[in-house]
């Protein structure tokens, strides 16, 4: 599942490891998503590696055919196709719509996977990147008027293991899928006796247990630079999950104002704001991965502010007139206390 432009992933896992430890960190990776999957994990010995790997590769052939807005044979591609109306749906989209109703009731709109025709528009979508040098141009708004009936949670609703919606709606799940096939994969280790792992797929992580020599798994959150890789912060990841979401990486340059690939579901334009990036810690990784992006939404202020109310531990670095500047909510600045 190619998903749409991610909103840059900024986190970089640290795995610096003695030698001299009997325990070993195992890893195996792979293509997911357009990106890519590492699983880290703690074992006396690799035999385990090539069964786990075919086990978590399972998950995340089983998400993509459920939910990939690139494959023309999935189950949300034939539901976007579809006439007004109810279809069955693997479970897959029935667990992320459920948590996408949720999110969007809990922001009042700012948070919204009905949008894939307004990011087609604006070309930032897969329509765009299945067509590889054709000109683009911005949506007027005549276009975008015509759309907006086509937008909208309230379009959607779940019955039982059926989508149903009523006007010719098209939704995608790239703001959270990925995150979900974190937890499934969490899941899927601890059934299998896995005690300490670092999971990472397409930049959304989740880290339990601890490393050899009891150090904890730790996550370097990303300066938001564009052309280097620099951490701005180094935490430790602990029985949690981290998404960060950014756009400075993925934007383009229009009369020469920067137009980010992030769309507001409410006025259907780029988000115009100072926010580089906004990084989440929560329970679960599709948790964090939908609040990231809801985050870098709503922008510095109104982000800050609804982490607040709804205790999310999340970091916004901002665009100043002097370089960048970081700010925390307060559950962030209670798990994290000092500057690492």
């Amino acid at each position: 599942m190619r998903p749409l432009p991610r909103f840059c992933v900024a986190l970089l896992p640290l795995l610096l490891l003695a030698s001299c430890q009997s325990e070993q960190v195992v890893k195996f990776a792979g293509p997911t998503m357009g990106s890519s999957y590492t699983i880290s994990y703690v074992a006396g010995n690799a035999r385990q590696r090539a069964e786990l790997q075919q086990g978590v590769e399972a998950i995340l052939a089983e998400i993509d055919q459920a939910v990939s807005t690139y494959r023309p044979d999935s189950a949300l591609a034939r539901f976007n196709a579809a006439a007004p109306g109810c279809m069955p749906m693997p479970p897959v989209a029935i667990a992320l719509a459920t948590h996408a109703q949720a999110l969007a009731h809990d922001s009042e709109g700012a948070f919204d996977i009905t949008l894939l025709p307004v990011v087609d528009a604006w070309g930032f979508g897969p329509k765009a990147a299945n067509q590889p040098g054709t000109a683009w141009t911005a949506p007027d708004d005549e276009t975008l008027a015509a759309l907006r009936p086509l937008i909208g949670m309230q379009h959607l609703r779940i019955e039982g293991d059926a989508l149903c919606k009523d006007a010719a709606i098209q939704i995608d799940f790239n703001s959270i899928a990925a995150g979900y096939a974190v937890d499934r994969i969490a899941d899927y280790l601890r059934l299998r006796g896995i005690e300490h792992f670092l999971i990472d797929v397409t930049g959304e992580m989740r880290g339990e247990g601890q490393k050899p020599g009891n150090t904890p798994w730790r996550i370097g959150i990303e300066a938001p630079l564009e052309d280097t890789r620099q951490a701005q912060k180094i935490i430790p990841l602990t029985g949690q999950s981290i998404s960060s979401s950014g756009d400075y990486r993925q934007y383009r340059e229009v009369d020469g104002q920067r137009q980010s690939h992030l769309i507001d579901p409410r006025s259907l334009h780029p988000v115009t704001h100072r926010l580089a990036s906004a990084t989440v810690v929560a329970p679960s990784a599709m948790q964090a991965d939908g609040l990231s992006t809801l985050l870098m939404v709503l922008g510095p202020e109104r982000g800050l502010e609804y982490a607040e109310a709804h205790n999310i531990a999340a970091l916004f670095i901002s665009r100043g007139a002097d370089g960048f500047e970081t700010r925390v909510s307060r559950p962030f600045a209670a798990r994290y206390p000092s500057e690492e």
